[in-house]
């Protein structure tokens, strides 16, 4: 299935039904008093979060959604049925914003959340509503109100508590498919990855944890440049950054330190917030390199890089300590979902007594 995550859609809710005009009409009652229904309301627009999901891809090729109007009212008090309304089944994760102003109206996080996008319009009053001492035969009635109508922009950023980013062939599609259920296009040129893969790492019993491969960034990314550009948004919900740095390059005038700069400087000029978030290095294809060069080789590059933060090395192809990079992820993650969980208020009846000194 093709990758899209994002589009932009033209909403309509439906009319209200018009208000009827009518009298009562029966035999020996000539004069029957009013008896004209409202008219039903339109159809509401509805959008459900759905876990099944995972592009907007349906959306490119059907932009305009119309609900139904609402029906008219009917002689003989009887009232006009509301419309049908419709619910369009967006992914886990979409932002839905103005498509003129850029405003976020909603977004959808959870599995199952129903927001209301565009409400249908009220019906008209029929002449029944207009029925007083004084005006016994009103001949009043009021259109319906019509529905709401917007342009919107829906944009999905993936779900993941862990995103991995770097350069193109550091590895990253390996390392998801060594440590997850995930199965990515692999292949020994750049840009093999397309669009965002999500995999859940399995740690242990109820112990797990959601990880993101992006396309691999390159100088210049923030601007446009490369594909990482275009997915980027996905990495500011993660909760961790595990930065992939190939350490055995295929071309020997490449510095695997310019590199890891440069990627953190696209960082930092598209969004301060993603730059400060957790980052750890890993230090990838390590069985390339000789055994007694490689702690050598490490040193250097985390003392050029002065990177201050956790490192790990690994191998992603012979899986060489993604064991370890496994468990630290889960724990780090863990303390996060705990320090962003709001305290829970303990009535102060129940709280246990201090034991009795005595």
């Amino acid at each position: 299935m093709k990758f899209v995550d994002e589009a932009f859609i033209d909403i309509a809710a439906g009319d209200g039904g018009n208000g009827c005009v009518s009298f009562r009409h029966e035999k020996y009652k000539e004069f029957g008093g009013p008896n004209g229904g409202d008219g039903g309301r339109g159809g509401h627009v509805f959008a459900v979060a759905d876990s099944n999901l995972n592009t907007l891809v349906d959306f490119r090729y059907s932009r305009r959604h119309e609900a139904k109007r609402g029906e008219h009212g009917m002689g003989s008090d009887m009232f006009g049925a509301a419309g049908d309304d419709i619910t369009l089944k967006v992914p886990v994760g979409t932002i839905i914003s103005d498509a003129e102003t850029g405003e976020v109206l909603y977004e959808l996080l959870t599995e199952g959340e129903v927001i209301t996008i565009a409400k249908g319009g009220d019906g008209g009053f029929g002449n029944m509503r207009f029925k007083s001492a004084i005006n016994r035969a009103p001949r009043q009635k009021t259109p319906g109100w019509p529905g709401e109508k917007k342009s919107l922009k829906l944009e999905l950023k993936v779900l993941a508590d862990v995103g991995l980013l770097g350069m193109p062939n550091a590895g990253k599609s390996t390392l998801i498919s060594a440590t997850s259920n995930a199965r990515p296009r692999i292949a020994d040129y750049p840009f093999t990855t397309l669009h965002p893969n999500l995999g859940v790492v399995r740690v242990g019993p109820e112990q797990s944890f959601v990880v993101a491969d992006l396309p691999g960034l390159i100088e210049g990314a923030s601007e446009g440049a490369g594909l990482g550009h275009l997915f980027l948004r996905h990495l500011q919900r993660t909760r961790l950054l595990l930065h992939v740095v190939d350490m055995a390059p295929f071309d020997d005038a490449v510095d695997p330190v310019a590199q890891a700069k440069a990627i953190v400087g696209e960082l930092k000029k598209y969004d301060a917030a993603l730059y400060d978030k957790p980052r750890w290095l890993v230090l990838n294809k390590l069985d390339m390199v000789p055994g007694d060069e490689r702690a050598a080789l490490v040193k250097d590059f985390v003392k050029r890089l002065r990177f201050k933060g956790p490192v790990f090395e690994i191998s992603a192809l012979t899986r060489e300590g993604c064991e370890h990079l496994v468990q630290a992820v889960y724990q780090q993650v863990k303390a996060q979902q705990v320090a962003e969980q709001e305290p829970v208020e303990i009535d102060p009846r129940f709280v246990p007594l201090p034991p009795d000194p005595a």
